[in-house]
């Protein structure tokens, strides 16, 4: 059973999501709240698996609860997908960057919404739709959202360099296989000591990397 929690401060929102998420029949909501501080306290005490976050919260925002999760080793476990009303909200990347697994518009279909919360509890970013990728590119691309790469990039070999270049445009492990014709598990071997050597969360956290260190230029497909 996957376990959820829901924060956002529309009561009619959680109430919509807890609906179509039990009725998945593999995902139970173990809690609600209704601003970040909440939210926060209800993650330390159920420890679940995944957690829906919209960004606008009273108190403590969406933005600074999962950056704070992301921070707490105890927490590691657990994945935050943001909510947002906009498919080019300027606080998505920011949360991303702070260790969300991906995000959701509120507005997405039933199947779409138990699928994404079965992906990132099964240890996957919700790279997709495109419109995340497009997101990253977007703002990345602004002259504030160049950073200064990670020293750890210099310790990638060639291939790891090029197997991130792949992640960062939202290949799988299947498909970044195919195209350098390895076995996924090969693939998947390149990506896990991608993710250590970098101290990243997951793929998400691999994409912010590539974008901002100018390993992957913004708007290139």
């Amino acid at each position: 059973m996957i376990r959820v929690v829901l924060a956002d401060d529309q009561t009619l929102v959680r109430s919509g999501f807890r609906v179509l998420l039990e009725r998945a029949g593999d995902v139970e909501v173990v809690g609600e709240a209704a601003d970040g501080a909440d939210a926060l306290e209800l993650v330390r005490a159920e420890r679940p698996d995944v957690v829906l976050m919209d960004i606008r919260m009273p108190f403590v925002d969406g933005l600074e609860a999962t950056r704070r999760i992301a921070a707490d080793p105890a927490l590691a476990a657990v994945r935050v997908v943001m909510l947002t009303t906009f498919d080019l909200d300027e606080y998505v990347f920011e949360a991303l960057h702070a260790g969300a697994a991906g995000f959701l518009l509120k507005d997405v279909e039933p199947d779409d919404l138990r699928d994404a919360v079965r992906v990132v509890a099964a240890g996957d970013s919700l790279l997709s739709p495109s419109v995340t990728r497009r997101l990253i590119s977007e703002f990345v691309s602004r002259p504030q959202g160049r950073r200064q790469p990670p020293p750890e990039l210099d310790e990638l070999t060639a291939r790891e360099r090029e197997v991130l270049g792949l992640v960062a445009r939202g290949l799988t492990n299947d498909e970044i296989a195919e195209r350098l014709v390895i076995s996924p598990a090969t693939a998947k071997t390149h990506v896990s000591r991608i993710l250590l050597k970098l101290a990243a969360r997951d793929r998400t956290q691999l994409v912010v990397i590539a974008y901002e260190s100018g390993l992957v230029e913004a708007g290139r497909p």
